[in-house]
C-alpha cells in the first residue's frame, strides 16, 4: 500500500471545486488548518488567498494558472478515472479528521458522488460541509452533544438497522434502506444523542452550526 500523500496530526480542510466563500473557508481552517485541494479546489483556495499544502486529482479541471502558481512538489497527479477527485484526495490523506468543503455543491450528481465517497471511505473521519448542513458516515457507535428541538437526519446508503437514544422517533426495530424507509427529519429530545448501527452505510446529517459537536463525536470514537 502506498503511503499517504498528506500525513498530519492536525485536521485537514479539503477543498473541492464547488462553490464556497471566504467565511466558509475560515470556519474550516480555524478547526482544520492543513489546506489540501482536490483538483480545481486549488483554484478556489488560491482565489481566497490560501496556498494548498497538496493538490490531488486527475487534473482535468485544474487551471493552468493554478499549476503555475503551486510548487510542482505539491502537485500529485492521479491519472485513474474510476474514482472521483474527492475519493482520490480523501484516500490520500491521513489525519485525525477532514472537513470537506466545496463538494456538496452546485450539481446533484457531484453531491451524490460525495455522499457515496463518505460511506466507502468511512475509515476516514470526514465531515462534508454544505451551505446549511453537514454530513458524515456514522461509525458503529456514536454519541453527540446537541440541543433539544434540533433536527437530526439519518440517511441509509445501504440496509442498516440500529438503536438510538435521545431522538423523538427511535430507530430500534426498523430496517432503513435507500430504497425503503429512511430517517430524515428526526428531532433531538435530549442533550446527548446516542446512536448504534449494526452495519456500515449510514449518513448522519446535522445543522452546520453543530460542526464542533460532530468533530468531537468523531474524534472520541474508536477507529
Amino acid at each position: 500500500m502506498k503511503p499517504p500523500i498528506v500525513q498530519t496530526s492536525a485536521g485537514v480542510t479539503l477543498a473541492g471545486g464547488g462553490p464556497f466563500g471566504a467565511r466558509d473557508l475560515a470556519l474550516c481552517l480555524a478547526r482544520a488548518p492543513v489546506a489540501v485541494a482536490a483538483d480545481s479546489g486549488a483554484d478556489r483556495l488560491l482565489r481566497l488567498g490560501t496556498m494548498p499544502e497538496a493538490v490531488i486529482g486527475d487534473f482535468d479541471s485544474l487551471s493552468a494558472a493554478a499549476r503555475a502558481a503551486i510548487p510542482p512538489a505539491r502537485q500529485h497527479h492521479l491519472a485513474e478515472q474510476a474514482t472521483t477527485d474527492f475519493d482520490k484526495a480523501l484516500r490520500s490523506v491521513e489525519a485525525p479528521f477532514v472537513l470537506a468543503l466545496g463538494f456538496a455543491g452546485a450539481r446533484l450528481d457531484h453531491g451524490l458522488a460525495a455522499m457515496n465517497t463518505l460511506v466507502t471511505r468511512a475509515e476516514r473521519a470526514c465531515i462534508l460541509i454544505g451551505p446549511r448542513d453537514l454530513a458524515f458516515a456514522a461509525p458503529a457507535r456514536l454519541e453527540l452533544e446537541l440541543g433539544p428541538g434540533e433536527p437530526l437526519s439519518l440517511f441509509p446508503m445501504a440496509r442498516v438497522t440500529g438503536r438510538s437514544r435521545g431522538l423523538e422517533w427511535p430507530i430500534e426495530g426498523l430496517e432503513l434502506a435507500p430504497h425503503g424507509m429512511i430517517g430524515t427529519s428526526n428531532r433531538v429530545v435530549a442533550r446527548r444523542v446516542a446512536l448504534e448501527f449494526d452495519a456500515p452505510g449510514m449518513l448522519v446529517i446535522l445543522p452546520r452550526r453543530r460542526l464542533d459537536a460532530a468533530i468531537r463525536a468523531l474524534r472520541s470514537t474508536p477507529p
